[in-house]
């Protein structure tokens, strides 16, 4: 048996411990462990029983699966979610996911998305049940802000038949005219919420702000509560780079912001510099020192510099963090995000059995979809051996791992691909081939997730035809393609008709292109070029008229086999780009835009990927062209 005693709330927790000789070797006291047994911190409690009466101990048994021996998702997955109250959960072992994806996620270099992609993200997150979604930083341009108030107003009204509905939140620095739109941006969300943030470590505070620990204090407190006067009751507050901040200082701050109204406080691992036992303790020691911190929901947002950023998430929560800040696919600056699957997974199949009961309400069967959707949208692919939704996650190649497979899943896996919404073989035995019809076709499209309209259903099946003519099998992988190719791509600007090439070692690579454009008017250009890829490319420079750099280029075969479908990226960057605010910087920053493309011919595939980053980026520069005699959004530095 251990034992927390608390005494005074503005003092660290003490641990006191008392077991038999036997316990005592089974619990080490250290590291994330010692948070995995001390989770909750109550400091007007006299003292808290830590063993969790929740908490089944099956010692015989051997978890084979996140799953309950009949099959079915453990308890945590049937819990009702918590009614939504800012800075309360009646459930104590509730944790809110909020998902960055769209604002911290979209800062990855080349992961520019266009309104409507930010639209539908937005809306597969609704499906996936996150509790939070960061939509964006509404200062930083006008089309983010125009995409956070369409989010606000369409899936931030979408309530479901339980009532659930995500809130729609909006970040902006400590300033009045941030706050302010992005107010102005999220207020028509059913449940709106501003997230404002400050800098608080030594080395941001002198260079990067250049204020006293004073001034910034004055500051957060003033903003918060500007904030609030606006008519915002969700306002959650952000110490930047707390991972490197002074205790007492962050305490201080943290003390302020919520006597000024602050109703969620987030600590962010802003570099990823911390490892796992001292961002619990960070956790910890926050929440035991800090004034009125009962009445605030405890955030964690991780970076992932150091690539512990879901380790120290998931410490953070069992330290009592009841939010967590995550991206899909682990996406975001530099090395990226706490990844939402990572973390929910990693709660789904340990939370009731070694985290103390923790759990959420994501429907991680809508996980891949998801993860697939923000790949296809941002051009980021997900490398192979990434966890939960990598290529390699579920691939079994050794011949002991393929034995123990065939004997039993649960030697090798534990988590079955289906609970990620990832169908290992086709339930109803369709093969679908060359004879395959457009009712087959949407069965198996839909069994994958994908939820299209006749016109899409249309314009892939005939496609799906094409390939298949050439293929004697068409794979799960195949169609995910050929939506990517379709669906998953901007508004068309210009759209690839007819590809011509010539090429080899007799002579020059000639490309002769036609495309058309929005008004279904035909253009035809011919160039030479170093290669078959550089001649088209340059052929369709000729008809856009539009200078742009070629930042990367590569190219993957979906499937196996010489008859595979090949899938290109290729990331742009326009000598007149859009130049949005960067929000921890405030400095403008060029776009860069990624596109897609998919086909067994490997130079249309990347004709096709090129045309669409310059779909995307054209997309960009009309809005801003039209909206040019608007008043823009002044950004106030």
């Amino acid at each position: 048996m251990a034992t927390a005693v608390f005494t005074n709330p503005k003092f660290s927790p003490t641990i006191t411990t008392t077991s038999s000789s036997s316990t005592a070797k089974n619990h080490h006291y250290h590291g994330v462990h010692h948070f995995l047994h001390t989770r909750i911190y109550t400091p007007h409690s006299a003292s808290l029983n830590l063993t969790n009466p929740r908490r089944r101990r099956h010692n015989s048994d051997c978890l084979v699966f996140c799953q309950s021996s009949d099959g079915q998702p453990p308890a945590t997955g049937r819990r009702r979610r918590s009614e939504y109250v800012p800075n309360r959960i009646s459930d104590p072992y509730y944790v809110r996911i909020f998902d960055t994806t769209l604002r911290d996620g979209e800062q990855s270099p080349g992961a520019s998305l266009t309104s409507k992609e930010k639209l539908d993200i937005a809306r597969q997150l609704a499906k996936l049940g996150v509790d939070i979604i960061e939509a964006g930083f509404p200062a930083a341009s006008k089309d983010d802000f125009e995409a956070v108030k369409t989010i606000a107003k369409e899936v931030g009204n979408a309530v479901d038949k339980d009532g659930y509905v995500p809130v729609i939140c909006g970040l902006s620095r400590c300033n009045e005219n941030d706050i302010r739109t992005a107010w102005e941006a999220v207020k028509y969300a059913k449940r709106p919420r501003i997230h404002t943030f400050i800098a608080t470590s030594p080395i941001h505070m002198e260079y990067k702000l250049r204020k006293s620990k004073e001034q910034v204090i004055e500051i957060a407190r003033n903003m918060v509560k500007f904030a609030r006067s606006l008519g915002c009751e969700d306002v959650e507050f952000s110490p930047e780079d707390a991972g490197r901040s002074d205790r007492e200082f962050l305490y201080r701050i943290l003390g302020e912001v919520i006597k000024a109204g602050a109703t969620t406080l987030n600590i962010p691992d802003t570099v990823g510099y911390t490892v796992p036992e001292e961002f619990g303790k960070l956790i910890a020691d926050i929440k035991a020192n800090t004034f009125g911190i009962e009445n605030v929901i405890i955030s964690t947002h991780c970076q992932n510099d150091l690539g512990l950023s879901t380790a120290n998430t998931i410490a953070g929560a069992c330290a009592g963090a009841r939010q967590l800040e995550v991206t899909i696919n682990g996406i975001g600056e530099r090395a990226g995000n706490a990844s939402l699957e990572e973390v929910v997974m990693t709660l789904k199949c340990r939370g009731e059995r070694e985290l103390g009961g923790l759990h959420t309400r994501i429907n991680t069967k809508h996980i891949m979809m998801t993860s697939k959707m923000v790949e296809d949208y941002t051009g980021l692919h997900v490398q192979p051996h990434k966890a939960i939704v990598g290529a390699n996650a579920f691939a079994h190649e050794s011949g002991i791992h393929q034995d123990g497979m065939l004997k039993h899943k649960g030697t090798y896996e534990i988590i079955a691909p289906e609970d990620i919404g990832l169908e290992r073989i086709n339930e109803a035995g369709i093969v679908l081939g060359k004879l395959s019809g457009r009712h087959a076709l949407k069965r198996r499209l839909e069994e994958l997730g994908y939820e299209l309209d006749d016109e899409q259903l249309g314009s892939i099946f005939w496609r799906f035809k094409a390939v298949a003519d050439q293929k004697k099998r068409v794979t799960d992988a195949d169609l995910r393609a050929l939506v990517t190719d379709e669906v998953f791509q901007p508004e068309v600007v210009w759209k690839l008709v007819d590809l011509q090439v010539t090429c080899g070692t007799l002579g020059l690579s000639t490309a002769t292109v036609k495309l058309v454009d929005a008004d279904g008017k035909d253009y035809v250009a011919c160039s030479v070029g170093t290669g078959p890829v550089d001649s088209a490319y340059k052929a369709v420079d000729l008809i856009v008229k539009e200078p742009v750099t070629l930042l990367e280029y590569s190219m993957i075969a979906v499937t196996e086999g010489i008859d595979a479908i090949a899938t290109t990226r290729v990331l742009i960057r326009g000598e007149n780009a859009c130049s949005p605010t960067h929000a921890s910087t405030g400095e403008s920053v060029s776009r860069t835009f990624s596109g897609n493309g998919a086909g067994m011919d490997i130079v249309v595939s990347s004709v096709k990927a090129y045309i669409g980053a310059l779909n995307k980026m054209l997309g960009f520069k009309d809005r801003d062209s039209t909206k040019a005699s608007e008043e823009r959004i002044p950004v106030s530095m």
